[in-house]
């Protein structure tokens, strides 16, 4: 299958903003899309997610992982989601596009599900988690937020247990630490997409930038003025993989190594 067959959110205008009570970046989305696609595809024979399917930690609305599901034949996803009208707005989604028989999302705590008998059979975890850093939650969108590195989450990820992790991580949410813990649990990066990003209304809130430019100056990540890098990569404990791209993609992330 071409990874560009991927239906994927197509932006129709620039930066981000809110629809209907929810965050929307069309670039982003689509970014995130086409990278889960193309990585799950190229490494089938690393991830199994054809005999597993994947977890989702944070479903949203649903509206990339959907179209990828559409596109990828075979491909299951179990998301879950802490937000009820998240919740329900993905199973819209899901059901709009047809494929309410592949991808799942229920209402609870990703970890207390990673904790079950069903989590302990799922060895993949894609997730797009929120990184905004900032002091505290105390900004435009709450829910966006992930720390006052913005990685939070990300870090408790590394922790589960799981086997394979595809997740998004930005060039300002100190992603040298991330990836650092990421190899102190047995990760590898297997590759990765990085893409350019301008500022957005939540990221140019001036709490949120003067923190942004305070970690930064302080060297736990990048951000050019008013844009920054997001990279989507596979992280891996298979031993198949034995070459570490962390180098590289500290570099995409605009990081000197």
């Amino acid at each position: 299958m071409d990874p560009r067959d991927t239906a994927v959110l197509l932006p129709s205008s620039s930066g981000n903003h809110v629809v209907d009570g929810f965050f929307d970046c069309a670039e982003e989305s689509a970014h995130y899309a086409f990278s889960v696609q193309l990585l799950l595809t190229q490494y089938a024979t690393v991830v199994p997610w054809q005999t597993e399917g994947v977890a989702e930690l944070g479903s949203g609305d649903a509206q990339a992982i959907a179209r990828v599901v559409r596109a990828v034949p075979g491909l299951t996803v179990h998301g879950t989601d802490i937000s009820p009208t998240s919740v329900a707005r993905a199973r819209q989604t899901i059901a709009g596009l047809g494929v309410d028989d592949r991808y799942t999302v229920e209402l609870g705590d990703f970890f207390s599900w990673a904790e079950s008998p069903a989590g302990g059979r799922t060895s993949t975890v894609i997730a797009n988690p929120p990184y905004i850093p900032a002091p505290d939650a105390d900004i435009l969108m709450p829910e966006l937020w992930g720390g006052w590195y913005g990685n939070d989450l990300v870090l408790r990820l590394l922790k589960a247990g799981f086997e394979h992790l595809l997740v998004a991580l930005p060039s300002y949410s100190d992603p040298a630490a991330t990836l650092a813990a990421a190899g102190e649990q047995g990760y590898r990066v297997a590759n990765f997409l990085a893409m350019g990003l301008e500022f957005g209304a939540y990221s140019r809130e001036p709490k949120v930038a003067d923190h942004i430019a305070r970690l930064t100056a302080d060297g736990h990540g990048w951000a050019g003025g008013d844009s920054y890098v997001v990279a989507v990569a596979l992280l891996t404990r298979a031993t198949e993989v034995r070459r570490d791209r962390s180098t590289e993609l500290l570099r995409a992330l605009q990081l000197t190594v």
